[in-house]
């Protein structure tokens, strides 16, 4: 259900029912008081970064997880996670002779949108996990209540991974002791509260203006890309490169009025459109998209998400992906472009370095019981590193 935040008077889907206004309005002046989680200048280099890959000169690695959690924000696990990305990237320049972008979805993916406001568990209605910046996943009242005072734990917690990313050379312009040369990891995650990003706004001093200072990359998801839409309209008033998923419901007039909204003024990279259509749709649905933003080729960036529209029921009842199908929308995703003369520029993937099993390589094995035996997402199924990197194989050897 749509509702009015305290950052704007426009419609803001996707937002909590906080219940507690009090307390959202003291996080919000708790965040405005607080340093820059990262630089306008990191920002600037990402976008930077982001032209060469929409000039076909580099290829974006973005992954990491569906939704963070607060408890992997020491260094251990940002490490392995840095190494995973860095392990990718390569995979990418060994392969296709491109220089790799690397994005993680770390430091600020503690929000998810969610189809239905509330969920059945044990015969008990709550609202629905929405990731743990608003609260938390265990199935019981007091847990589930969006709770304000999680805003400010979860700048906490980004900042915490923002230093273990510095201390491991993955923070831009960083570099680890003993090399000459290190694929700086830039941050991402989807810019949906905007009860925590508004505040986060900051002066850019590189190029005037805002930015915002919660990631280096902010996407816009699906479910909140209204064109009339608070969330649109938050990512029109900053600097940062901005993303935005299309599914299989967008329209080229969508994609036209984003290519002018934001891409309009000043260097490449400033829009990256995330195209997340389904092995089913996106040979059918792509096309007249990648058509109507073919007067910015060249400055705008287009990656395949292959996993959000492949999501299919385990027999279990979890949810999964089936590898043939996350391979074939790539495999569709670089067709498409090709055919239109555009660059595809990179893949948007959610991974972990853990040994989970959450996705299963064909649909038979939606079947087997047994298939989904390590299963620790907090929300979506993720790819583990061996799959990652076979996936990534597989796109590096079509550029």
């Amino acid at each position: 259900m749509p509702s009015v935040t305290l950052a704007t008077q426009r419609t803001a889907a996707q937002q909590p029912q906080w219940e507690d206004e009090e307390e959202l309005v003291l996080a919000a002046k708790e965040l405005a008081s607080r340093p820059a989680p990262v630089s306008a200048d990191a920002c600037h280099a990402l976008r930077h970064r982001l032209a060469a890959a929409a000039r076909g000169e580099a290829f974006v690695v973005q992954g990491g997880d569906c939704a963070e959690r607060f408890g992997a924000s020491s260094a251990e696990p940002v490490r392995t996670k840095i190494r995973q990305l860095r392990q990718l990237g390569t995979l990418v320049e060994e392969l296709s002779g491109l220089d790799a972008v690397l994005i993680g979805r770390i430091a600020g993916q503690y929000a998810k949108p969610r189809s239905n406001p509330t969920e059945t568990v044990g015969g008990l209605t709550l609202p629905v996990y929405r990731g743990d910046a608003v609260n938390s996943p265990e199935p019981h009242p007091d847990s589930r209540r969006p709770d304000p005072r999680r805003l400010v734990r979860a700048y906490d917690h980004a900042t915490e991974v923002l230093t273990a990313l510095a201390a491991h050379g993955g923070r831009p312009g960083a570099a680890e002791p003993g090399t000459t040369r290190v694929a700086p990891v830039f941050t991402s995650h989807e810019a949906l509260l905007l009860d925590y990003e508004r505040p986060l706004i900051r002066p850019d001093e590189v190029a005037g203006g805002s930015y915002g200072s919660s990631g280096h990359m902010l996407w816009i998801g699906e479910r909140t890309r209204q064109l009339d839409g608070a969330h649109v309209h938050f990512a029109e008033q900053v600097n940062n490169p901005v993303g935005v998923k299309l599914g299989p419901s967008a329209e080229p007039a969508d994609v036209r009025a984003l290519c002018k909204r934001f891409d309009r003024y000043g260097p490449p990279g400033r829009l990256t459109l995330i195209s997340r259509m389904g092995r089913g749709a996106v040979t059918e649905r792509l096309p007249r998209l990648v058509e109507a933003a073919a007067p910015f080729a060249g400055r705008v960036v287009w990656l395949c998400d292959p996993m959000h529209g492949n999501t299919l029921p385990h027999v279990s009842g979890r949810k999964s992906r089936v590898l043939t199908d996350v391979r074939e929308e790539v495999r569709g995703f670089f067709a498409v472009l090709r055919d239109y003369g555009a660059h595809p520029c990179g893949l948007h993937l959610e991974t972990t370095p853990e040994p989970v099993t959450e996705c299963v390589p064909e649909r038979d094995d939606l079947e087997c019981p047994g298939a989904l035996t390590r299963y620790t997402s907090a929300c979506d199924p993720r790819l583990n590193a061996e799959q990652a990197a076979e996936l990534v194989a597989f796109a590096a050897r079509l550029l």
